[in-house]
């Protein structure tokens, strides 16, 4: 069984390409649609925690159900995102290291450490 310590990046986007092929897909997927799918599938995550309390939202980790809801509009984004990804030739890896080093620059941890403020709101 595949896991996250064992699988790369590229082997889920050649998953995702296989499983859009097979059903002809590609004729549906630019990258409007691919952008709307993330942040439709993004919608459905946010809706399984929509007027919980924080003790509620814990509470459905440690529901077999609920976990599992969460973990299929998980794996739903980032089916999105991967194909995104693949149908674009965007080395997701790069993209996140560069904006993750961009992030560091805007949020130093001197400045950032115990803030939930943006950046932008510091002064």
């Amino acid at each position: 069984m595949l896991n996250d310590s064992t699988t790369a990046i590229f082997d889920l986007k050649s998953q995702v390409q296989a499983f859009c092929e097979a059903r002809d897909w590609d004729q549906y997927h630019n990258a409007k649609d691919l952008a709307i799918g993330v942040s439709t599938e993004a919608g459905e995550l946010l809706d399984l925690f929509r007027f919980k309390s924080p003790d509620e939202v814990e509470a459905i980790f440690h529901d077999a159900r609920g976990r599992e809801e969460v973990e299929d509009e998980i794996a739903d984004v980032l089916f999105f995102l991967l194909r995104l990804g693949q149908k674009y030739d965007i080395d997701l890896t790069k993209a996140f290291e560069r904006k993750l080093e961009k992030n560091a620059a805007k949020y130093p941890v001197e400045t950032a450490r115990g803030s939930n403020k943006k950046y932008c709101k510091w002064t």
